[in-house]
């Protein structure tokens, strides 16, 4: 295609978010559109816009439009989702915090943001106050009050601190009118931060036709009778735009739970008949641990989205009759760039028939036919790392390490290229140098190691930096080293991932330096890990050694250390 037909393509079904909601409320106003799990919480596609509209009118009083960011910082997805459209609605960025961010990930995120607003809800404003000491530009803060009867009400203490301005929820959510303003698909959307392997994470600027991109192979798959589960937290992409956002374009349900739990999720599933759902990583096992029953079949899901695609993928889809897995390559900066489509199971071994909901197989070979997308059966897709074939939107090459292009079958750097405007994004928040850098060449480096197979599809090998994975989450290593780091007996620490036993994650391995004539104990470095750092982020093993191997030129060997905590473990 052209790049004239690859803009009616993306725009065919609309490329401005916020439009769908518009159209989606008028055709199909009273159907149910957001179903809030923790608080049994139905909204309708009308009711959705009408509140979303009211954020964004008293965002507009405020003083809030094009251009500005609003940090989101809560656990409540209901309360996330109105003001992510609120935020939209009113021409402004919008900017969500991790809500186990404190302390100095926290500051240097609202630092870096400087937001004029932070929406927070009662429990973290702790975490937020203190943070604030270290922020240069104090934001005004609006403080989520959850209704009497909700699960969170009355949790935490409401404080705003006296340098800041309150903004009160019931003001913030009172009628109002939404302003009117009109954005177009270039125009900035979100600031999500990603992490970064060398240094501090980095805010990454996305645009309206960012969101158009990175949905529509998913979309493509679902109708309006479909139901999309969510368990993903709206401060990541998955969660916000590849299940929220991705109802708003095909016009059906999603529902939505603030945290994943393997021992809820099949009766989530049941209680809204959900027909597809994303699984990360560790969800996978941990639901496949469960003892085998003869009602694993007896559910709705027949379309599963796996990131990154498990060994196991056809024979969990088997087990609990899933008929189709997808996968694929999506990041913060390029959106979802690679895609795969898999028949598990056949037309009647998966979902039970009275229970099927959405495009029929026929159906979903004829579409992913159309859009380019491979179709293999689930019994012949076994080599590891599998993406799929790129989208229609985008170019691909594997670059050796002067950015020459690799042979079939040979490891490289995974580049990719746009082929229409505002489909990536458009920069790292404030930081052009390491914008310039990862656009070398006019090709954007994504930091991943890949291969294009001799069948033309591409595979995932590994990292190409110290980044890590842990439940569902991105952080790099300096990251880690950096709270570590700030332990008063630490004179300074290295981190490496190793596989764990569960999923395609990591465990994070921290070797710890102690500073002259202070020792320090494994013991206390976990306990201040454990005060001071996310869950995620907190090592799981702690080494204290007298020095780290390092290169003539001072450069902390890793592989070394890898190898010295997978010797000491046997594995």
């Amino acid at each position: 295609m052209n790049e004239r037909e690859l803009a009616a393509l993306l725009a065919a079904d609309g490329e401005i978010v916020t439009e769908r909601l518009d159209h989606w409320a008028a055709v199909a106003g009273e159907r149910t559109f957001f179903y809030y799990g923790e608080d049994d919480v139905a909204l309708s596609f009308a009711e959705f816009k009408r509140r979303a509209d009211a954020i964004a009118g008293n965002l507009a009083t405020l003083g809030i439009g094009k251009g500005d960011r609003v940090s989101v910082f809560c656990r409540n997805s209901l309360a996330s989702a109105l003001t992510m459209f609120g935020v939209w609605r009113a021409g402004a960025i919008y900017s969500p915090i991790n809500f186990g961010y404190a302390g100095r990930l926290l500051a240097y995120q609202l630092n870096d943001t400087a937001p004029k607003l932070v929406v927070a809800e009662a429990s973290l404003m702790p975490a937020l106050n203190a943070a604030l000491d270290d922020v240069a530009e104090k934001p005004a803060d609006a403080v989520y009050a959850p209704p009497p009867g909700a699960h969170d009400y009355g949790v935490g203490l409401a404080t705003v601190r006296g340098d800041c301005r309150e903004i009160r929820w019931t003001d913030l959510t009172q009628a109002a009118e939404a302003p009117g303003i009109v954005v177009g698909f270039d125009d900035p959307a979100n600031l999500i931060y990603t992490s970064g392997t060398t240094g501090p994470s980095k805010g990454v600027l996305q645009p309206y036709r960012w969101m158009a991109q990175y949905t529509f192979n998913l979309r493509s798959l679902v109708n309006s009778d479909d139901v999309i589960y969510n368990d993903l937290p709206l401060y990541h992409v998955g969660g916000a735009v590849a299940n929220v956002c991705r109802a708003l374009w095909v016009g059906c349900e999603t529902a939505v739970w603030d945290r994943f739990s393997p021992d809820a999720f099949w009766g989530r599933v049941k209680a809204r008949r959900a027909t597809t759902a994303i699984l990360l990583d560790v969800m996978i096992p941990w639901l496949s641990a469960a003892p085998p029953s003869p009602d694993d079949r007896l559910n709705s899901l027949n379309k599963v989205h796996m990131q990154p695609l498990p060994p196991t993928h056809n024979a969990f889809a088997r087990r609990f009759g899933i008929d189709f897995v997808t996968a694929g390559f999506g990041q913060t900066e390029s959106g979802s760039c690679l895609s795969i489509a898999i028949e598990e199971t056949k037309e009647g071994d998966g979902a039970p028939a009275e229970l099927y909901r959405g495009y029929s197989h026929a159906e979903i070979a004829s579409i992913a036919s159309r859009r380019g997308m491979p179709l293999l059966p689930g019994g012949e897709v076994s080599r590891k790392g599998l993406m799929g074939a790129p989208s229609p939107f985008v170019e691909i090459a594997i670059r050796d390490e002067r950015d020459s292009e690799c042979d079939a079958e040979t490891v490289g750097h995974l580049t990719l290229r746009p082929r229409l405007p505002a489909t990536f994004f458009e920069a790292y928040f404030g930081k052009p140098e390491a914008t310039a850098k990862a656009f070398r060449n006019l090709w954007f480096h994504t930091g991943d190691a890949a291969v294009r197979g001799s069948d033309g599809l591409y595979y995932y090998v590994d990292r190409l930096g110290d980044r890590i994975r842990v439940r569902g989450e991105n952080l790099s290593s300096f990251q880690v080293e950096d709270a570590i780091n700030q332990h008063p007996q630490v004179q300074m620490s290295a981190v490496v991932a190793i596989p764990s036993d569960e999923g395609g994650e990591d465990q994070v391995v921290a070797f710890v330096v102690a500073t002259a004539g202070e020792p320090v104990s494994e013991k206390a470095l976990h306990e201040f890990a454990a005060r001071t750092m996310p869950k995620f982020m907190r090592p799981h093993h702690v080494r204290v050694v007298e020095d780290l191997p390092r290169t003539l030129t001072n450069k902390v060997e890793k592989y070394k250390l890898r190898k010295r905590i997978l010797d000491e473990l046997g594995r």
